[in-house]
C-alpha cells in the first residue's frame, strides 16, 4: 500500500495533492501503472489512449468526508482478436467499475447497516462523517453474498415469532461451528423437511418437544438421530407438577392450627394496625360523624311519619340510594370505621415491631434501616405508626412461614437443585416436605430427574420411570407417558452433549436485530442481517 500513513493506497496509485472544500477533504490521486489488462480478453497492454478523472468517495478522515479525484487512463487493446478496441484501466480491490465509492467505504456502510438498521445507520454514519441515506445502507447490506450452508453434521432447529402467537419462522444453527446457517420464513413440516433433504450429511437434529420439527426430522432426515433438548424436558416436568404442588400447598394451609386470638381489649389485629391520625383529620371525621348522626335521627323521625323516601332524600339533601343504604345498614353512616387500606409501610411493620421490642425507639434510626431494605415512603409516615406504638402496645401475631409461601415459590423450591438453595430455603423446603408426604416424594423424584439431566445419565431413565409408576403420582405418570411418545429423542438428549442452548441464544440475538428494525423489515432483510451479524 502506497500513499500517506493516514490514507494508504493500492500499489500503482500515488497521492499528489490535498485540498479542502468546506468540510470535505479533496485528494488528487494519479495512477502510475505501466500497463493494464483488457477486461474481456485479459491481454496486457501498455498503449495509452487517453486519461480521464473519476470522482469517488472514500472513508472519512478525522470526522471529515473524503473525496478522491482519480486520474486513470484508457488503453488500446493490442489483441487483434478482441472485439474491444479501447478499455478503461481497472482498480481491483479498491473501487469497482462505474463505482462511486471505494470498497472500504462500502464495507463500513455494510458493517453499519448490519450493526444498526437503515435509519439508525444513517444517523450513526453522519456522526462518523459519512453521508448516506437509509436506502443506500440497506442496498449495501442486501448486496452481501450469502454463502451456501456447508456440510452440517449437528443441526439445531427452533422457531421464532414475527408476531407473538400469530406468525412464526424457523432458525437453523450448525451446533458444531456455532453459526446460524439459514432462516426459513415459516414454521412448517414441509419447509423444514425440504431444507433437511438438501443436506443428507446431517447426523443429529437437536430440537424442542414440538411435534412439527419431530415430523420434519422423520420426513427430511430419516438418517439423523433426533435429540430432545434437556432444558425443554425439565421445563415440561415443572409444568406437569405445578397443579399438584398447588393442591398440596392448599391442603397444608388447611391443616395449620388457627392463630391465637389477641386480647381485643388492648391489642388490635395486625391488619388493623393504623397510624395515628392527624388531629385536623380526626376533627374532620368527628364533625362528619356528628352531622351524619343528626341526619340519621332525622331520617328515622320522618319515616315514622310515613313520608316517602324521595321526599326524605330531598329534605336531607342526599340521594334516594343513600337513604336506602342507611336503612340497610341500620346504623349511623360513619360510625363504623372503614377497613384499613394497604400502606407502603405494611411490609416493614414486622421488622419495625421487632426492633421496637429490642429497644430501638428512635424513629430516624428505624426509618434509615427500612429505607435500606427498599422502603419508598416518607419518614413522616413512619413516625405516625410509631406514635400508635407509644399509645398502646401492639403485638402482631406471627404467622407460620409455611403459610406465607405461594404455590409458585414452593414449585421452584422443589424444582431447583438442592445444592443451590440457601439455609433459609432449605428449612422452608423441609417444612413443606414435612407437611405433605406427597411433596416429599415428589421432591425426591424431581431432584433425581434433575441429576439425570445435568449429568446426562440416560441409562438411568428406565429406573426413574419405574420409581414414578410406583409413587402413584398422577401428574408424573402423565409426564412419563409423554416421554414415551418421543422415547428415542429423549434418551439421546439425556446422553449426548448436544442441546438447543446455542439456538436459544441465537433466537435472542435475532429478536434484538428484529426490534432494531422497528418491526418494518421484510424477511429477506432480516435473514441477511442475521446471517451476516457481527
Amino acid at each position: 500500500m502506497e500513499g500517506t500513513l493516514f490514507l494508504p493506497l493500492p500499489e500503482g496509485l500515488s497521492l499528489t495533492q490535498i485540498s479542502q472544500e468546506e468540510s470535505t477533504l479533496v485528494l488528487e490521486v494519479v495512477s502510475e501503472r505501466f500497463s493494464s489488462c483488457c477486461p474481456l480478453c485479459t491481454y496486457p497492454s501498455d498503449s495509452i489512449h487517453s486519461r480521464y478523472c473519476r470522482t469517488v468517495r472514500d472513508v472519512p478522515c478525522g470526522g471529515q468526508a473524503v473525496r478522491l479525484h482519480l486520474q486513470v487512463r484508457k488503453f488500446f487493446c493490442q489483441n487483434p482478436g478482441c472485439v474491444r478496441r479501447i478499455f478503461t484501466e481497472r482498480l481491483p480491490g479498491f473501487v469497482d467499475s462505474w463505482g462511486q465509492m471505494t470498497l472500504r467505504l462500502i464495507a463500513i456502510l455494510q458493517a453499519t447497516g448490519l450493526a444498526t438498521s437503515g435509519s439508525l445507520g444513517t444517523r450513526l454514519a453522519a456522526r462518523l462523517g459519512i453521508s448516506a441515506s437509509w436506502m443506500t445502507i440497506l442496498r449495501r447490506v442486501m448486496a452481501l453474498a450469502t454463502p451456501e450452508a456447508s456440510s452440517v453434521t449437528v443441526l439445531g432447529i427452533d422457531d421464532f415469532s414475527f408476531k407473538r402467537g400469530r406468525k412464526f419462522g424457523t432458525i437453523l444453527v450448525d451446533l458444531s461451528t456455532h453459526q446460524v446457517i439459514d432462516l426459513l420464513p415459516e414454521r412448517s413440516v414441509e419447509s423444514a423437511a425440504a431444507w433437511m433433504q438438501s443436506h443428507p450429511e446431517i447426523a443429529y437434529v437437536s430440537r424442542d418437544r414440538g411435534n412439527d420439527y419431530a415430523q420434519a426430522t422423520r420426513k427430511g432426515a430419516p438418517q439423523a438421530t433426533p435429540v430432545a433438548d434437556r432444558f425443554h424436558l425439565y421445563k415440561n416436568l415443572v409444568e406437569a407438577i405445578e397443579p399438584m404442588v398447588t393442591r398440596c400447598c392448599r391442603e397444608i394451609r388447611k391443616q395449620l392450627p388457627p392463630l391465637p386470638k389477641p386480647d381485643r381489649s388492648r391489642l388490635p389485629k395486625a391488619k388493623e394496625w393504623r397510624p395515628t391520625p392527624a388531629p385536623f383529620h380526626e376533627r374532620q371525621r368527628l364533625s362528619r360523624l356528628a352531622t351524619n348522626q343528626e341526619r340519621f335521627e332525622y331520617m328515622i323521625e320522618l319515616q315514622k311519619l310515613g313520608i316517602p323516601q324521595d321526599e326524605i332524600a330531598r329534605r336531607l339533601g342526599v340521594t334516594t340510594r343513600t337513604i336506602q343504604n342507611w336503612n340497610n345498614r341500620g346504623s349511623c353512616p360513619g360510625s363504623i370505621r372503614r377497613r384499613k387500606r394497604r400502606s407502603l409501610f405494611d411490609p416493614y411493620a414486622p421488622y419495625v415491631l421487632k426492633r421496637w421490642k429490642q429497644g430501638c425507639k428512635k424513629g430516624s434510626q428505624l426509618y434509615r434501616e427500612i429505607k435500606v431494605q427498599g422502603y419508598t415512603g416518607t419518614d413522616r409516615q413512619v413516625y405516625r405508626f410509631l406514635q400508635t406504638l407509644k399509645q398502646e402496645p401492639v403485638e402482631l401475631p406471627a404467622l407460620p412461614v409455611i403459610s406465607l409461601i405461594t404455590a409458585q415459590e414452593a414449585l421452584w423450591l422443589i424444582a431447583r437443585p438442592f445444592h443451590s438453595l440457601n439455609e433459609e430455603e432449605r428449612a422452608l423446603l423441609a417444612q413443606l416436605c414435612q407437611g405433605s408426604s406427597e411433596l416429599a416424594t415428589l421432591h425426591t423424584l424431581v431432584q433425581s430427574f434433575g441429576r439425570l439431566i445435568r449429568n446426562r445419565e440416560g441409562h438411568r431413565l428406565e429406573d426413574w420411570k419405574k420409581q414414578v409408576v410406583g409413587s402413584g403420582i398422577t401428574e408424573l405418570q402423565r409426564f412419563v407417558k409423554g416421554l414415551e411418545r418421543d422415547q428415542e429423542a429423549v434418551l439421546v438428549g439425556l446422553t449426548v452433549a448436544h442441546s438447543n442452548g446455542q439456538v436459544e441464544g441465537f433466537v435472542n440475538k435475532l429478536k434484538l436485530i428484529k426490534r432494531q428494525s422497528y418491526g418494518r423489515a421484510s424477511f429477506p432483510l432480516l435473514r441477511q442481517r442475521v446471517l451476516h451479524a457481527l
